[in-house]
């Protein structure tokens, strides 16, 4: 039995029968933002990532990880998708196989798609249009640091360069940092999809530990629970469904999948919990619940301070979060409130972005617990963004192990600040 003031829909839910799930998953909503996010959110990566022209090779299999965000996700022989920017603004070209070119100019996605005949060369026909042009800098998919960004192959490269020739071919740059631009924001109907995943996802949690029988039910049957209501709402798991949802009322044990741990009066119940909806936006949301000993109407006076130590973290965290702060500055302000609350050390970094994967591009909020900052910490938010994020606080056990109270919370970053997807956990969870 939980003491916890549920949300109103599941005191209704209780008394009313099942409803249908409240969207129909059937038809997604991505051709048009992906139409939109090309012609809006991309020009303005291509300018602050300083790129005249931007060159994505597609392939049939082991395509380019960029495919699907352009519309390359069908390409059978090989296919160039350039977009540039001249004098007349922003464009998009694409050489495609006649086979799908037919069908890729019936996405109404690109500017102008460029059928090429069978024993022609989409790489010599786009490297023939680019030498007519003026461009400064090109960006190719290689990098050695984003794997997004390391598409083209070694032989799809050398293809290129050939074609090109050795004087355009020096004006390429790797395109790590456009699409680390493009990539990183959502548009705000993405935002509302998240949203949604979000409340669902919160949702779900709180009935889960609805369900628990102290002394009886084990972390497993937990986790059985929300794979059953992903099961039910036709949504799929946010990471490896082997470790989603990762429920612990046990000693710390990181990224993990739940166990037979059988739930006992003083435990402290973590679930982990994301979903995906239209197989394209993920969720990633913590809740924390108390299992009453005999006798106890409230947690114990300790417990009771390691939470509110972790939820004021997460709070100072969302304070920090605003337009032109790098992510190492966010990590800082709550981990400044973990050593005054004297928390154990996390290793964990305070959040991360969260959009088509649970840890997406973008930046990365942490650093300032280790020595060396990774280059993601040191990028600044932006509008658009979205995180989820945590604040921590970690206390010895008994038996020499820790466990870690991560008060993870989603938000979206506006020109004003940073806002909540949904409405945080304030109180912990008490179970009896």
């Amino acid at each position: 039995m939980l003491r916890y003031l549920l949300p109103i829909i599941l005191l209704i839910s209780a008394c009313t029968p099942p409803q249908e799930p409240p969207i129909d998953w059937r038809e997604s909503p991505w051709a048009e933002i992906r139409k939109e996010r090309i012609s809006t959110l991309l020009p303005e990566a291509m300018e602050a990532a300083n790129v005249d022209l931007w060159i994505v090779i597609c392939r049939e299999n082991n395509n380019d990880p960029i495919a699907d965000h352009i519309g390359g996700e069908n390409a059978g022989g090989t296919a160039a998708f350039l977009f540039y920017k001249d004098e007349d603004g922003f464009h998009s070209r694409v050489y495609s196989p006649s086979g799908e070119s037919t069908a890729l100019a019936e996405l109404n996605i690109h500017d102008e798609v460029i059928p090429v005949e069978r024993g022609m060369s989409a790489m010599e026909q786009a490297a023939d249009f680019i030498r007519d042009q003026s461009f400064e800098r090109i960006a190719i998919n290689s990098s050695p640091n984003n794997a997004q960004a390391d598409g083209l192959s070694f032989t799809q490269r050398m293809t290129l360069e050939a074609a090109l020739g050795s004087q355009l071919s020096s004006r390429l740059v790797s395109s790590e940092e456009l699409i680390y631009e493009w990539l990183s924001v959502k548009l705000p109907a993405e935002v509302e999809i998240m949203t949604k995943a979000a409340e669902l996802t919160a949702e779900w949690e709180l009935e889960a530990y609805e369900t628990i029988e102290p002394g009886v039910t084990t972390d497993a049957e937990v986790a059985a629970f929300l794979k059953a209501k992903m099961k039910k709402y036709g949504v799929k798991d946010a990471w490896n469904p082997s470790q989603n949802p990762n429920v612990n009322s046990g000693a710390d044990r990181g990224h993990s999948h739940a166990t037979e741990k059988v739930i006992m009066p003083g435990d402290v119940i973590q679930t982990d919990f994301g979903i995906k909806l239209y197989d394209r936006w993920v969720s990633d949301i913590q809740r924390f619940a108390y299992v009453l000993k005999n006798g106890e109407e409230e947690a114990p006076e300790d417990i009771q301070f390691y939470w509110e130590s972790a939820r004021e973290g997460n709070r100072a965290a969302f304070n920090a979060m605003k337009p032109g702060v790098k992510g190492v500055e966010v990590d800082a302000a709550q981990r400044e409130l973990m050593e005054e609350n004297e928390s154990e050390y996390v290793m964990w970094s305070t959040g991360h972005p969260v959009g088509y994967v649970a840890h997406d591009t973008g930046p990365n909020l942490g650093g300032s617990q280790v020595p060396s900052i990774r280059p993601a910490a040191q990028k600044v938010l932006k509008p658009g963004m979205v995180f989820a994020f945590d604040g921590f606080h970690s206390w010895p056990l008994t038996d020499s192990t820790y466990k870690t109270i991560s008060v993870e919370e989603m938000a979206v970053i506006t020109e004003e600040g940073a806002e909540f997807l949904i409405t945080p956990q304030e109180e912990l969870i008490l179970i009896d």
